[in-house]
């Protein structure tokens, strides 16, 4: 890995909310995998293959209806609230199941199960979208989504592990009394944290709408909608998975139930080796490595039907998991570089629906292929499932990972900020893509006093000291942005702005940004709102902390046309945003 890949992966651990959101799904994913290997052994132990498959089914049909849903409502406001609630929602299923298998009450257990699935699909779209958010460039939002994949290998391996301990200790009902417990942890974790949503409230048309643009989204797009397939059929593939874990333990190995908890650690253990490789994908093409991963897959599984022993099954649901956290984490980076921001939640809302449908669906063609044919011809089926997909669809997958990259990243930075929330999609996006990255070391000086105004600076990480004649005025951090009164007045800058530390920052140059401000009225409004409550500000401040300087600007001073010109008189200008506005709006 380069230097510059390793430093893009040590930025993440200074960016707060980013730790909190992955140390939030760390708990999600360990009990998610954790309660649906205890309930599949708790309906396995009461029905063999056909119980477990039903069970299974009963609680993904409702979740892969409710997915889309709750992605379409979720895009109406902070993506916090959607996965928190999500978090307590399932912790409440967890109890109740737990509860339910103490009292001997098997229908009132799969009953509270179903309750909890359903809420499992609030997550990913949820942080699909407020991971964008969190990250300062669009290399760390892929370093994020690399990182959440190692998470979920983690979780896996941690899970199946821990599973078939509790198992053995005490039975499948503490296994869901212990992970209602640290689901509602995670909840705690992301609560606090203040996100803007993606789409402003004008992009925010009916759930069915929101639905049917994405649907439409995928039926213009071939490349998106293979993604779309092979991500499902992946789930496919571990809805059958999950099942046939059970039935390696016990029915093909001769092992106790425990076993099946074992067998998904090893699955685990693959996702975990993946690590480096799936780190090499920062800043590269991602056609190929979902293809790849995909065939890996489907190969690793066709050798289980082989008969491969403990060591062999062992190693092969190693290579499996390895190959199915890369085809994951790859085809999840490309859906959001390549889905425009408005439409990123209801996407993978979309995906979430398919994905739980493609479990069911696996859950489902398990046990009709056992009654045909033994676990032998059920291997096999699941891992034809993957190249049919590849066949049918995989040179338009190229042509998509070929397309123009979707700015999300830069798209969230500026929704965050007061001055462009209320800006329509076309409009943000166009400026997010007219964004330049910027990289100050600590002392780069951005804006010098006494400078003609010719760009903004919006923060995305780090903090930058507004100083005037050598006295700090004010200090800024992501959510805020640097230099809009030099541009939306047309008069020099009349203070410095410098990194205090090392800063990320985006740089818009002077004419989209009066183009986008100037020609939308809201956002016309808000910039007169701005610049006046700044100007007031520093005006007030001088008067009480130092030397005046020469000549404020006047309340009236007016506005320029997107040409630059004005009726104003030219004197000179603040810097930033009110105080408190990034705390506000974005994300500290």
């Amino acid at each position: 890995m380069g230097r510059s890949r390793l430093a893009v992966f040590r930025s993440l651990g200074g960016n707060i909310a980013l730790v909190r959101v992955v140390a939030g799904y760390t708990l999600f994913t360990l009990t998610e995998y954790s309660v649906w290997i205890a309930m599949l052994v708790f309906a396995y132990d009461r029905g063999g293959a056909t119980t477990a498959g039903l069970v299974a089914l009963a609680q993904l049909v409702p979740a892969a209806v409710l997915a889309p849903i709750a992605a379409a409502i979720a895009d109406r406001r902070s993506p916090v609230v959607t996965l928190a609630g999500g978090y307590l929602a399932q912790a409440a299923g967890m109890a109740a199941c737990a509860a339910a298998m103490v009292a001997g009450a098997p229908l009132a257990a799969y009953a509270a199960a179903i309750v909890a699935s359903a809420a499992v699909t609030t997550t990913r779209p949820a942080q699909s979208t407020l991971i964008p958010a969190v990250c300062a460039t669009p290399d760390q939002l892929t370093a994020a989504n690399v990182v959440v994949s190692w998470v979920e290998a983690t979780g896996i391996l941690t899970a199946g592990l821990l599973t078939g301990l509790l198992i053995s200790a005490g039975g499948t009902a503490i296994v869901f009394a212990a992970c209602a417990a640290l689901i509602l942890v995670a909840a705690g974790l992301v609560a606090t944290l203040r996100v803007t949503a993606l789409a402003s409230p004008g992009d925010a048309p009916a759930v069915l709408a929101d639905l049917g643009a994405a649907v439409r989204l995928a039926g213009r797009q071939p490349g998106l909608r293979v993604v779309l397939a092979l991500l499902s059929a992946e789930s496919v593939v571990s809805g059958g998975l999950d099942l046939l874990f059970v039935i390696l333990a016990v029915s093909v190995l001769g092992r106790s139930q425990a076993w099946a908890g074992y067998l998904n650690s090893a699955y685990g253990a693959g996702a975990v080796l993946a690590a480096a490789v799936s780190a090499a994908l920062v800043g590269r093409r991602l056609g190929l490595p979902v293809l790849a991963a995909a065939l890996v897959l489907s190969a690793a599984i066709g050798a289980l039907a082989l008969g491969a022993g403990v060591a062999g099954t062992v190693l092969a649901l190693t290579v499996a998991g390895a190959s199915r956290a890369l085809l994951d984490v790859a085809g999840r980076t490309l859906l959001q570089r390549s889905v425009p921001a408005q439409l990123i939640g209801r996407v993978f809302g979309l995906l979430e629906g398919l994905t739980m449908a493609g479990l069911a669906v696996g859950s489902v063609l398990v046990p009709v292929l056992v009654y045909l044919g033994g676990s032998s011809l059920a291997l096999a089926g699941v891992a034809a499932v993957l190249p049919l997909g590849i066949a049918i669809g995989g040179r338009h997958l190229l042509g998509l990972d070929a397309q123009t990259r979707v700015p999300v990243v830069e798209i969230a930075l500026l929704r965050s900020i007061p001055l462009f929330a209320e800006l329509p999609a076309p409009a943000i996006e166009g400026l997010a893509a007219a964004l330049t990255p910027v990289d100050a070391p600590a002392g780069t000086v951005l804006i010098r006093q006494g400078d003609p105004g010719d760009a903004y600076y919006a923060v995305a990480a780090g903090h930058l000291d507004i100083m005037r004649d050598g006295r700090l005025i004010r200090r800024c951090g992501r959510g805020d942005g640097v230099g809009e009164i030099a541009l939306v007045r047309a008069i020099p800058r009349t203070a410095t702005v410098a990194a205090q530390g090392p800063a990320t920052v985006y740089r818009l140059d002077r004419d989209p940004f009066l183009t986008a401000i100037l020609g939308h009225a809201p956002a016309r409004r808000q910039a007169v709102h701005l610049t006046d409550a700044l100007i007031a500000g520093d005006l007030e401040r001088d008067a009480h902390s130092g030397p005046r300087y020469d000549a404020g600007v006047p309340a009236d001073c007016a506005l320029p046309g997107p040409d630059g010109e004005t009726d104003g008189d030219g004197e000179p200008d603040g810097v930033g945003e009110p105080e408190g506005a990034g705390e506000r709006d974005g994300v500290m």
